[in-house]
């Protein structure tokens, strides 16, 4: 008999929580998981971009404009998230930026945004949904890190740091929450085809591919993937891991 086809992952009856939500891997993921039968909040700071994004993934989700360094706002968007929904199932912490620079010429303004961006943003929505998922007892906690955190890159100090960061926090997260039935899983992208390596010179982009066992930039739905299979019960015992999506860059 030929092999059983494995069931399609599910996540019916969810409820989750995207940030940077309105392109790139946020939209993507956004899209996942409404096919995958979440109710989905997706959250930016581009309200416009947000709304059109939630308009073209359709079903049941809704956008939520606000900053991920608005400790308060992002507050509101949880408990918002829970009275139209009914409940907080994942929180997927993509929002992020870069601002590239050498060490001696990354200006304070550069590295207090990016910090506060991609590593206190990503505290403050935690900090926000967990009360809720230890009260249903069931949540899962995803967090984008970067394989520039495990190797460096050029130009990269205040990126990688707060990426490394991400992955810190993950772990304690990790130890803290397990026994509430959280799980709390980072995912590191390579080189994803999206608007922000888009802004990365060719010639650097061209070193990373030439680097990269697949040859290619990955595709944001790539990452999706990863992420869906990590906020499904089938994942229920992964807590703690730092899941690579770079095509082998690390080889």
């Amino acid at each position: 008999m030929p092999p059983r086809a494995a069931d399609p992952v599910s996540l019916a009856g969810r409820a989750a929580v995207i940030t940077g939500a309105a392109r790139g891997i946020g939209a993507a993921t956004a899209a996942t998981f409404a096919r995958a039968g979440a109710s989905v909040a997706l959250v930016d700071r581009d309200a416009e971009a947000v709304r059109a994004t939630a308009a073209a993934v359709g079903g049941p989700c809704a956008a939520w404009p606000a900053d991920v360094r608005d400790a308060s706002a992002i507050a509101g968007v949880m408990a918002d998230v829970v009275r139209r929904f009914g409940r907080l199932d994942i929180l997927v912490n993509n929002a992020g930026i870069v601002r590239d620079a050498r060490v001696e010429n990354v200006t304070d303004a550069d590295w207090d945004e990016t910090i506060a961006v991609n590593l206190e943003g990503v505290m403050a929505c935690t900090r926000a949904a967990v009360p809720y998922m230890r009260a249903q007892r069931h949540g899962r906690i995803l967090s984008a890190t970067s394989v520039v955190a495990r190797m460096g890159n050029f130009g990269q100090t205040a990126y990688a740091a707060a990426k490394a960061g991400v992955i810190g926090m993950t772990w304690v997260w990790a130890r803290e929450l397990g026994r509430h039935g959280i799980t709390a899983n980072a995912v590191a992208p390579g080189f994803i085809d999206t608007d922000m390596v888009r802004g990365v010179p060719a010639h650097v982009v061209e070193q990373m591919v030439a680097h990269t066992a697949a040859r290619r930039l990955g595709r944001p739905e790539e990452v999706a993937a990863v992420y869906l299979f990590l906020a499904s019960d089938a994942a229920s015992f992964v807590n703690g891991a730092v899941v690579g999506v770079d095509g082998g860059l690390l080889l």
